[in-house]
């Protein structure tokens, strides 16, 4: 599902709400998580999971095409750990 199927979706079950309401909402939010990720914190959504931030240590790679060793920067990437209810319904 993209961002606008899921605009789309919550505009239909909500007749109420205007579709560039539901977009805003739908925005905000996203952009509520990545702003929070961006400082380092965790963002916990009960029963459906929690973003972090994992910090992957520098190290020596290999360029795949000519075998040669690479140093590779140290990195922070974003971390999704699914909740007990989303992963119990998932294996039902």
């Amino acid at each position: 599902m993209t961002k606008s199927e899921l605009i789309a979706r919550l505009a239909a079950r909500n007749p109420h709400l205007y579709q560039r309401d539901v977009e805003r909402i739908v925005s905000t939010i996203f952009d509520e998580i990545s702003d929070a990720l961006a400082r380092g914190d965790r963002v916990e959504l009960r029963g459906f999971g929690a973003f972090s931030v994992k910090t992957r240590d520098a190290r020596v790679g290999r360029n795949p095409r000519t075998g040669e060793s690479v140093h590779v920067a140290s990195k922070v990437v974003p971390y999704f750990k699914t909740g007990k209810q989303l992963r119990e319904l998932l294996n039902e």
